[in-house]
């Protein structure tokens, strides 16, 4: 007889399909039977070996990649993302209509690769059977882009409409308008629009990290992941939510995709924080909270590290480490969070006995950290993050093999390629579609003239300027998947906080958290929505606790924005006497804004107390002594009278009932 407990999870498990299936499209893709899957299976290793062998020994110039990329994702979306949400999914042949895509597709960027050379040495000219091409070619990708993200379809549409109606915009964000053969060429036989940068890092970072990812999934990783962040939160107070949230972190991390995120670790730890006495809306915040950050988080950053890099042409390895403390920051925040909200509550940690012995874990599972191991290492030696993933991969499957219960059979390689090839489709063909949001943004200046009409509004302030962009980073950002949110939102938003004084890579980070950070804003906040799903909780309490709790998030871009001693490695000037210091000072505040939030410290704090807490903690996160000073002395203050509350209390006699 299964036991309550076992139900419960299975019920979480099958309401997280649901839900994942409701939001995100990547989980409703067709399954072929018979000839058909076995063909589909083919396709998708070789596009995986394809992908592989540009990425390290083969040689194609990179618009060429780009293109047969494109192909690729419009040949896997017509075959396995339905037309419509009802459509019947188990199929032993694609239907005749998306054959006949495929063919457009293919036939539109085949061509493509063939006359590129020869119009780029015109200078651009092209005659109207290749503009014919590029309608075709921008009427497949919106129909791929409906059918993986729908939202961002729409926005795409909106954008390539700017095109043409900004000419009856009066004021600021208007323009001349563009004739349509303008248009086609700038969005298809351009390296500004659908063929441009954002494709670009889908062709080579993204679809081997997402490869990465499945291999370390397949290798055992994600059981690694849980019984180690057992072993090293699991008994103390609030053990586990502590482990979702680490687990979470490093999934997140590699995955990329916060909403499939909170729907596959979620079914496990939300059940299992409300069994330890929390709340089912905190127990889904915490979760959705955790989630989210994973998209920049080190080492991998969800990939979209990558993409930052690219756009800032500098190495990997810089922004990777200047992310470092603003995701120390947010994940020490939600980790006090739990923590306080655990004494608050009077829970404990788990039993000794649900609790693996760590030595047994490392020695039986800690062979399989080794690929993340050998991924950071050949970065920092100065070698492109491509190989580095690729290397990766192999050590995965090498590493695997060092135990016989961890070790990856032919049938889990191939899983694991299938997997991984299938994981790219759906953020490709965001990408993809992004191009034509960057290619109107570039055509039309739009980045400029909102840079110009927020500069009228609130001339040189960086902090309203920030502002500004954060709500409107936040508002873009919903519903999108992480990289394309960080794609839409800088192309916009970055050259008005650069015109306003903010560095480069500043102005980048600032953009990417807050663009990250819309999975868990309400009204949409679609992380928080899916775990409110699987804790039976309420949407809207849920959306704002996350919110709650992740607040250092929301808060700690703007003290970088002008002081980037916050963002190890941008400014040489900083010491690493200067860096340590403020990193310390800034984490003491961190865990006093938490404290202050939920109300405890050493004890229960009242009203002043919480005031306290919360109104020293920008003391710590701005860097400056004066400011470090007050900061201490207010936290000891509190952290006093809180003790000699706490002594009171307990040496006062107590009353004897009659």
């Amino acid at each position: 007889m299964m036991s309550s407990d076992t139900a419960a999870d299975e019920t979480a498990e099958q309401t997280a399909q649901k839900l994942l299936e409701k939001t995100d499209t990547d989980s409703r893709t067709r399954t072929y039977t018979g000839a058909s899957g076995i063909a589909v299976t083919v396709l998708l290793c070789a596009w995986t070996a394809f992908q592989l062998y540009f990425s390290t020994v083969g040689v194609i110039s990179a618009v060429n990649l780009r293109a047969f990329h494109c192909m690729f994702l419009l040949l896997f979306t017509f075959l396995l993302y339905p037309a419509y949400r009802h459509e019947n999914r188990i199929r032993r042949f694609p239907p005749v209509y998306d054959i006949a895509l495929i063919v457009l597709a293919v036939a539109a960027f085949g061509y493509f690769v063939l006359a590129y050379t020869g119009i780029a040495r015109t200078g651009g000219r092209v005659n109207t059977m290749q503009l014919v091409v590029a309608a075709v070619a921008l009427l497949v990708v919106f129909e791929a882009a409906r059918r993986t993200s729908l939202n961002l379809a729409i926005l795409a549409a909106v954008f390539f409409a700017y095109n043409f109606f900004g000419r009856w915009i009066p004021g600021q964000l208007g323009h001349n308008g563009f004739m349509l053969k303008r248009v086609l060429i700038t969005q298809f036989w351009g390296t500004q629009g659908i063929l441009g940068v954002g494709i670009g890092v889908s062709a080579t970072y993204i679809f081997l990290f997402v490869v990465f990812g499945a291999f370390l999934k397949h290798s055992g990783f994600s059981q690694f992941i849980n019984d180690f962040s057992l072993t090293l939160v699991g008994r103390t107070p609030g053990g586990p939510a502590k482990v979702a949230v680490l687990a979470s972190a490093l999934m997140g991390m590699i995955n990329g995709s916060a909403v499939a995120n909170v729907a596959t670790t979620g079914t496990i730890t939300i059940p299992l924080m409300k069994r330890t006495g929390y709340k089912a809306e905190f127990a889904g915040a915490v979760e959705a909270t955790a989630s989210t950050g994973g998209q920049f988080c080190p080492p991998i950053m969800g990939a979209v590290g990558f993409v930052m890099a690219e756009f800032l042409n500098i190495s990997y390895t810089k922004v990777m480490v200047a992310a470092i403390l603003p995701a120390f920051l947010y994940y020490l925040g939600i980790l006090m969070s739990v923590h306080f909200e655990a004494k608050r509550l009077g829970l404990s940690g788990l039993a000794k006995e649900n609790i693996p012995d760590a030595l047994s874990v490392i020695k039986k599972q800690g062979h399989l950290v080794l690929p993340l191991v050998v991924l950071i290492v050949v970065m920092m030696l100065g070698f492109t993050p491509l190989l580095a993933a690729v290397i990766a991969i192999f050590v995965t499957i090498g590493a695997s093999w060092l135990r016989k219960e961890t070790r990856m059979t032919a049938d889990k390689i191939l899983a694991a390629c299938v997997e991984g090839a299938r994981g790219a489709i759906g953020v490709g063909v965001s990408c993809v579609i992004i191009g034509v949001i960057v290619g109107t943004v570039t055509l039309t200046s739009l980045g400029l003239n909102m840079g110009y009409l927020i500069l009228r509004v609130v001339p040189n302030n960086i902090y309203l300027t920030g502002l500004l962009v954060m709500v409107m980073s936040t508002i873009l950002g919903m519903g999108v998947p992480g990289v394309a949110a960080y794609v839409i939102v800088q192309a916009v938003a970055v050259p008005v906080l650069i015109k306003v004084g903010i560095t480069p890579i500043a102005a980048h980070m600032f953009c990417l958290i807050y663009a990250c950070l819309s999975n868990i804003t309400p009204p949409v906040a679609i992380s928080c929505y899916v775990a409110a799903g699987i804790a039976r909780a309420n949407q809207l309490k849920t959306g704002l606790i996350a919110v709650r709790i992740g607040l250092i998030g929301f808060l700690m871009p703007f003290f970088f924005l002008a002081n980037h001693v916050l963002l190890i490695g941008a400014d040489a000037s900083y010491s690493t006497a200067v860096t340590l210091w403020a990193s310390l000072t800034a984490s003491v505040g961190t865990v006093a804004l938490v404290a202050g939030l939920e109300g405890w410290l050493v004890g229960r704090a009242n009203v002043i107390q919480r005031v306290l807490l919360i109104a020293v903690a920008p003391l710590f996160l701005y860097p400056g002594v004066a400011t470090d000073g007050i900061g201490f002395a207010v936290l000891a203050l509190v952290a006093v009278w809180q003790c000699c509350l706490k002594k009171t209390a307990n040496s006062s006699p107590k009353r004897r009932e009659v």
